[in-house]
């Protein structure tokens, strides 16, 4: 897939890294001189200006891109370039800053597709807000090892089993379950397993792939491509 994303800040600079460790390709926008140097020295595609202005966006590929992180901490740059992105046909990501104005946003800006806040958000919720989907990382706990919640589809094998049921791998364990909507909780084992329930597991990276298969219900080919890249979509 491929990502624009404003600001080589802290937030902006290791939500690209992220991406690009996945296999994605990230063009990112700059208009501070020692940020685009900084970008550039990790080897990032930089545009330097101002992420507000459209044909800024325009010649970061804003056309050709599958979403837009608007990860400054500028909450008028990130408000004016959501809104180009999407006229753009992109998935749009906003950062704000403070909790309290997240509801004035979320009614000022409803075609918004995600906001967030880094007080609640690292690096990893912003990739996971960009990529959308029914699979999404939580926290990278080694480097064999993540906890990824994943949404139970229609076309999951697992489907109508009971958490008891459930047979994954030798190296995943489920941590938690949550019926659609509902919050997470420990599961118990007469639970029943049926489309839109979530499910949290602690997974090895060589065992992802046939934990995406019984959950998501991906093909063989899918997950392991996915799950190979580190993909989370």
């Amino acid at each position: 897939m491929r990502f624009v994303i404003i600001g080589a800040g802290r937030v902006g600079l290791r939500t690209a890294r992220v991406l690009r460790e996945e296999g994605h390709e990230v063009t990112i926008i700059e208009r501070d001189d020692a940020m685009v140097r900084r970008a550039r020295n990790q080897e990032f595609t930089v545009v330097e200006g101002d992420g507000s202005q459209e044909s800024v966006l325009e010649e970061a590929g804003i056309k050709e891109a599958d979403a837009l992180g608007a990860l400054t901490g500028d909450l008028n740059v990130n408000f004016t370039a959501s809104m180009i992105a999407k006229h753009h046909g992109c998935r749009t990501v906003m950062r704000i800053d403070e909790a309290y104005r997240e509801g004035i946003y979320r009614k000022y800006a409803e075609e918004v597709d995600e906001i967030i806040y880094p007080e609640r958000l690292g690096a990893i919720g912003a990739k996971n807000a960009l990529l959308g989907g029914t699979i999404r990382a939580i926290a990278d706990i080694a480097p064999h090892l993540q906890v990824v919640e994943l949404t139970l589809t229609q076309e999951a094998p697992i489907n109508g089993y009971t958490i008891s049921e459930l047979e994954l791998p030798a190296d995943a364990t489920v941590l938690a379950f949550g019926k659609r909507d509902d919050p997470l909780e420990i599961p118990s084992a007469d639970e029943s397993l049926e489309t839109g329930d979530r499910l949290v597991v602690l997974a090895d990276y060589e065992v992802l792939s046939q934990v995406r298969q019984l959950i998501v219900g991906e093909t063989a080919n899918q997950a392991m491509a996915n799950a190979g890249a580190g993909g989370v979509n």
